[in-house]
């Protein structure tokens, strides 16, 4: 897996996402005591407040971000979007009102919905190569896991020297580093294709979207984010109410359970490079989701049950197999985003790929939430078990098989000038030829149906 940290262009980039992660670690511990120093008992609902401003910008302000950047060299985007975050950074310290909070959260994740789907689209134009590119993609899902255990031991071992508010300027120098590390890499230009796109804001804001709701293996990715999103936001949400109130054990359990939730995450990065080599996407992550479903009806039924013995084994087991469910979905969605999408699409796709995936997730956190708290921990298994299960079942059906990289399709509607047919050849049915990418305004392809040219593409294979 580190094999691809020899290429410059990448180092560099890793590193800017690791210490920007870093950054926003040490921001996370930082407004957790912001928050109880201005609202004390009320801080969790100014911390979940924030978390619905935070998923509420990435749903909604990542395609429109995307549009109106569209034509930005990637270098200036990013860098921007990096001097925003730390410019917010530094005014966080100087808060005195809980409204404060949430106007430079807003601003923050406005930032980072922008910086998050360019720097996604940017690395497969650097490691052009499958096996680089799951090899990165394994690498970045390490580094996020990581993240979540070294940031908050880092912010402790902080907080015996310094006050909670300086924290802050540790997030601020993460993003001043990652800014720097952006403009030392040599970055590939943008691709040319891109100044062909349609020159109106609303096709462009709406276009990745397109592009996900016309593409079966996209569509099959949305639904498998909501299964896994359902185990997840369980783990994420009611891990407290778990260790402590259902199984009455110590506080300093919690982190053990979520290490675990960690760990499972982990080992699952790790090997998913070598499996990713030897089968296909699709046979690893449909089993995966409905995995998590299982496992959610399951929990539903072992949280019936009188808690003994058995329960606090069995529940660090339930959360490493959900953080390995997450990370085997999660990992390879990128490979799918970059088949299904030309290059001058990325962008496009990715911002689309990151405001529904967090959708998905803005559905399920209320959900563990409030159903965990007025109707119970079962019903709240349950009821996820339950969306888990129709996510997982509907990637089964969305995402046909086999699923390959090239479809051969017919035109005869078409004329032979026409830049889609570029490298058809011509027979007596018509033109005949497979691509990988988007060449003209999104053809569906997928099933090939001689003769027919419809308004919309499902992507490079349509399938």
């Amino acid at each position: 897996m580190l094999s691809v940290l020899r290429h410059r262009t990448y180092r560099h980039l890793f590193a800017a996402q690791v210490i920007a992660l870093v950054g926003t670690g040490l921001a996370t511990v930082g407004l957790s005591l912001l928050a109880y120093d201005l609202a004390g008992p009320d801080a969790g609902s100014v911390l979940g407040t924030a978390l619905a401003i935070k998923m509420v910008a990435y749903v909604g302000l990542a395609p429109v971000i995307s549009a109106i950047a569209h034509r930005l060299p990637p270098r200036p985007l990013l860098v921007s979007a990096d001097l925003i975050r730390a410019t917010v950074a530094c005014g966080l310290p100087f808060v005195t009102e809980v409204w404060q909070i949430y106007a430079l959260i807003f601003l923050l994740q406005s930032a980072s919905a922008t910086f998050t789907p360019a720097f996604q689209a940017l690395i497969p134009r650097v490691l052009p190569a499958e096996e680089d590119y799951t090899r990165a993609l394994s690498l970045s899902r390490l580094a996020y896991d990581l993240e979540m255990v070294f940031s908050p031991a880092l912010a402790a071992a902080l907080l015996s020297w310094i006050t909670y508010n300086r924290l802050f300027l540790g997030t601020v120098a993460g993003f001043l580093a990652s800014a720097a590390l952006v403009l030392t890499a040599t970055l590939p230009a943008r691709s040319p294709g891109q100044a062909g796109q349609a020159p109106g804001f609303v096709h462009r804001t709406t276009r990745g979207t397109r592009l996900f709701l016309a593409t079966p293996r996209l569509r099959a990715l949305l639904a498998l984010t909501l299964a896994v999103a359902a185990g997840g936001a369980m783990v994420m949400v009611n891990s407290i109410v778990y260790v402590r109130d259902h199984l009455g054990r110590a506080t300093s359990d919690v982190p053990l359970a979520l290490g675990a939730y960690g760990a499972g995450s982990i080992l699952a990065a790790l090997l998913l490079p070598r499996l990713l080599g030897r089968v296909t996407d699709r046979t690893l992550m449909l089993p995966a989701a409905l995995t998590s479903a299982v496992l959610l009806l399951a929990l539903a039924v072992g949280t019936w049950a009188r808690p003994g013995a058995w329960s606090w084994p069995a529940l660090l087991a339930a959360w490493a197999v959900f953080g390995v469910t997450e990370s085997v979905i999660m990992t390879p969605t990128g490979r799918l985003v970059r088949r299904s999408a030309a290059p001058e699409d990325l962008t496009a796709a990715f911002a689309a790929q990151f405001s529904l995936s967090h959708g998905c997730w803005l559905l399920v956190y209320p959900l563990a939430g409030w159903l965990g708290s007025t109707a119970g921990l079962p019903a709240a298994a349950l009821a996820l078990g339950t969306v888990a299960l129709a996510g997982a079942l509907a990637a089964r059906h969305l995402w046909p098989a086999p699923d390959p990289d090239r479809v051969p399709h017919l035109h005869t509607a078409l004329d032979h000038g026409h830049p889609h047919l570029s490298g058809a050849r011509r027979s007596a049915a018509g033109w005949q030829h497979a691509h990988d990418f988007v060449i003209d305004d999104l053809h569906e392809h997928w099933p090939p149906r001689a003769g027919i040219d419809r308004p919309v593409h499902s992507g490079p294979s349509g399938a």
